[in-house]
Order: C-alpha cells, then sequence, then structure tokens
C-alpha cells in the first residue's frame, strides 16, 4: 500500500512536468508570428529593467534572434515531451511496470547534468531540482529492485 501511494506522488509530479511542458508548447505555437523582439522589449519594461543594460540586451537579442522554425521546433519538442509525462504519469499512477523502469531510467539519465549544472552555475533552485530527483530515483529503484527480489523468491 505504501509503494502505491509513492507512485502515485511520483504520477502527480511526472502529470505536473506534462502539464507546465504543455503550457509551455501552447504558449510558443501562440507566438509564432509575433513580432518577438518587441514582445521581448516590452518583457523588459515590465519588469522595470533597463533595455540598453547588458542583462536585458542579451535577452532582447536572444529572443529576436529567433526564427518562426525555430519556435515551431521548440514548441513541438515541449508537446512531445508533455505527452511522454503523461504516459509516464498515466502509466505510474495504474502501477504499470513498464513506466517504474520508465521513470527509474528518464530520472537517473537527469542527474550528471544536474551535478554539472551545480557545480558551474550552483543557485536553490538546481540544488532543489536535483534533490527532488534524487528522491524519485532513489525511490523508483527501490519500488523496481523490491518488486524485482519479489518475483525472485517467489
Amino acid at each position: 500500500m505504501k509503494s502505491m501511494v509513492g507512485l502515485k506522488a511520483v504520477a502527480i509530479l511526472e502529470g505536473g512536468k506534462g502539464l507546465l511542458s504543455l503550457v509551455v508548447a501552447i504558449g510558443l505555437h501562440f507566438l509564432v508570428g509575433d513580432n518577438l523582439q518587441e514582445l521581448a522589449e516590452s518583457i523588459v519594461r515590465h519588469a522595470h529593467l533597463n533595455p540598453a543594460s547588458h542583462l536585458p540586451s542579451i535577452f532582447i537579442t536572444a529572443v529576436s534572434d529567433l526564427s518562426n522554425t525555430n519556435i515551431k521546433l521548440i514548441s513541438l519538442g515541449a508537446l512531445a515531451y508533455s505527452f511522454i509525462r503523461f504516459v509516464e504519469a498515466y502509466g505510474l499512477w495504474k502501477s504499470y511496470v513498464w513506466t517504474e523502469w520508465f521513470a527509474l531510467l528518464s530520472g537517473a539519465i537527469y542527474l550528471p547534468f544536474e551535478v554539472y549544472e551545480m557545480v558551474v552555475r550552483p543557485s536553490m533552485l538546481g540544488v532543489s531540482i536535483f534533490v527532488v530527483n534524487i528522491i524519485v530515483v532513489t525511490y523508483m529503484a527501490r519500488v523496481v529492485f523490491m518488486k524485482k527480489r519479489m518475483n525472485v523468491s517467489r
């Protein structure tokens, strides 16, 4: 029973990531065709930042350099990612073994990148994401290997 509660918690986390990614995909889709430089300048002004200072000018330049094709590709990537997260969330909610393995592997694959990010650009957000991911990966490893051990002992 305890395993079911944990799996449902991980499923909710994955579903949340899927929902966030879907919102990003839809938002990017609506940006196609807009004047992105104007939008970036508007965001900078709304944040009461000086558009001529270093970081805001980098942001404005980066956004204005995006082509509509790139935005479409990023939007499709975010949509695909959200679909994968929703499938994973559904499978974990239903306790499908293959999604338990998928959650373990898909969480573990990010760990080296998260460690690198914490070393190169330490931040509370990076540490928080790493800690949550370690908890999920450790829990999923425990679930997967406990089930495997139970099947071997039968």
